[in-house]
């Protein structure tokens, strides 16, 4: 690139703060790719209150924000309990992994009308992927997840693999999102769902494309930090609930000879399962990558055991939060994997999965193929800034 042409200055809008593997690395991967395409890559430091610290609490005796209330409750107690007894080893795991491997650019911002001046200088911006049009039970949809702030008008915007996080957005929202969405200058989703909801809501066509993680081909910088030299275990990562996982992995344990570690969740509300482990993103990835074997119910989890070609059994959400499965269903299908799906009521059927070989070498194969309808989304994108 000649000296006198400066590069394509981008923000991204995402989950970038959240101690949460999956968003941090998604995170990372949206913007190593960005940055290896010649952009100046920042995340800009949106981080309203209401995604972990709770939001402010709503008329308390009208039954209809209840949930919100209770949700607000319940991380306002946890915000409280670090602010007392100060961060466990996993959160200044987490911090030290974004100073050094994320560039977050500016003060926090809290609110979506302080945002036209943290993207003053940006060309493009981009809606993240992640659960981020996922709405809030306390606050509804964010316009500025959908990138819906004052800006110059210059600024190209997008979103990429942003998701619903289920396969449906109530019809209360629907009207909102139409006008959020129809604001974009090009709108791509992370699941055919999140198509299908783009279109219900604003007749638009969105574009389904894979996750920054999988877009992102090469993690050995941050394997090489890592200081993790377990081998042999089985990787046990559940979220929001251990049910199904727990017999699973146990099975598992049997089948590989080798122990249960579980990385720490902050909202487990379950008995632990094997022996829990303090760490932060890289030693997460090195332990899923050194494993036997890879048991989850968590998206991420699932994308990296297939990335790193892993013996995995994806196990389904039960119950009300079964309409979270769509995530990990729609990927296992593009990969021809479903079969690795395992609903939590049929954790007896863990034996039959253990049998069946995974033929790595076609899974690659439709891995790249994704990987490729990311990337010409993306450098479309990037070719109607500089035309």
């Amino acid at each position: 690139m000649s000296a006198s042409v400066r590069p394509v200055r981008a923000g991204i809008l995402t989950y970038h703060f959240s101690e949460n593997f999956g968003a941090v690395l998604q995170a990372y991967a949206l913007q190593r790719w960005l940055q290896q395409q010649g952009l100046q890559v920042s995340l800009i430091n949106y981080h309203p209150a209401y995604v972990e610290d709770g939001s402010e609490l709503k008329q308390l005796l009208n039954p209809r924000h209840f949930k919100g209330n209770l949700k607000a409750l319940y991380l306002k107690t946890l915000s409280l309990k670090t602010w007392v007894f100060g961060a466990n080893a996993q959160s200044r795991q987490f911090e030290a992994f974004k100073a050094r491997f994320l560039n977050i650019d500016g003060p926090r911002y809290t609110r979506a009308d302080q945002l036209n001046q943290a993207v003053r200088n940006q060309q493009l911006l981009v809606a993240g992927s992640d659960q981020i049009w996922n709405p809030s039970g306390q606050t509804g949809l964010d316009p500025a997840y959908f990138l819906a702030f004052d800006c110059d008008k210059a600024i190209r915007r997008i979103s990429y693999a942003a998701s619903f996080g289920k396969e449906y957005l109530e019809p209360e929202y629907h009207a909102k999102a139409e006008v959020l969405l129809k604001q974009l200058s090009a709108v791509s989703v992370r699941e055919e769902s999140g198509v299908a909801i783009v279109q219900q809501v604003s007749g638009l066509a969105a574009q389904c494309v894979p996750d920054p993680t999988l877009l992102h081909r090469d993690y050995s910088a941050l394997l090489a930090t890592s200081t993790q030299t377990r081998s042999g275990h089985v990787f046990c990562y559940a979220l929001r609930t251990g049910v199904g996982v727990r017999e699973v992995a146990q099975a598992l344990s049997q089948h590989v000879a080798g122990p249960i570690v579980s990385p720490y969740n902050a909202h487990r509300r379950w008995r632990q399962i094997g022996q829990t482990v303090q760490v932060g993103p890289q030693d997460w990835l090195k332990l899923l990558k050194e494993s036997a074997y890879v048991v989850t119910n968590s998206f991420h989890a699932t994308v990296f055991a297939i990335i790193f070609e892993k013996p995995f059994i994806a196990v389904g959400l039960p119950g009300s939060k079964a309409s979270l499965n769509a995530r990990v269903c729609n990927l296992l299908a593009k990969l021809e994997l479903s079969q690795r799906f395992l609903p939590a009521d049929n954790a007896d059927q863990v034996q039959r999965l253990i049998a069946a070989p995974i033929d790595w070498v076609a899974v690659r194969a439709r891995r790249q193929a994704l990987q490729q309808v990311g990337e010409r989304y993306l450098l479309e994108q990037l070719a109607a800034i500089k035309s």
